[in-house]
C-alpha cells in the first residue's frame, strides 16, 4: 500500500518536471483564445457593434475589479455545483437505508 502510495507520487513529480521543463523552454507568447479570437476577427474587417454595458455606467473598471467580480462568479458557481452533487449524494444515501 506505502509503494503505490510512494510511485503515485514519483510519477506525479515526473510529468510535473517535464511540463515545467517543456513550458520553461518553449519561447513564445502564451495569450489566450479571448485575445487571439478578438484580434483575428479584427484583421478580418468586423467592428464590433456592442459596446460593454458596464462602460456605459460605471465607465472602465480596474482590473482588480474584474478580477473580484470573476471570482466570485467562480465561487458562486462552485457552491452550486457543490450543493447539488451533496444533495444527491444524501439523497441516494437516504433510500438505501
Amino acid at each position: 500500500m506505502a509503494n503505490d502510495k510512494a510511485l503515485y507520487i514519483g510519477g506525479f513529480l515526473v510529468v510535473a518536471v517535464i511540463i515545467v521543463g517543456i513550458l520553461a523552454f518553449i519561447p513564445g507568447d502564451f495569450g489566450g483564445s479571448d485575445d487571439s479570437g478578438g484580434e483575428a476577427a479584427e484583421d478580418h474587417g468586423y467592428e464590433p457593434w456592442l459596446t460593454d454595458w458596464i462602460d456605459a455606467i460605471y465607465g472602465a473598471l480596474p482590473g482588480a475589479i474584474e478580477s473580484m467580480l470573476f471570482a466570485v462568479q467562480a465561487a458562486i458557481g462552485a457552491v452550486l455545483i457543490g450543493y447539488f452533487i451533496g444533495f444527491s449524494r444524501s439523497k441516494k444515501k437516504v433510500e438505501m437505508e
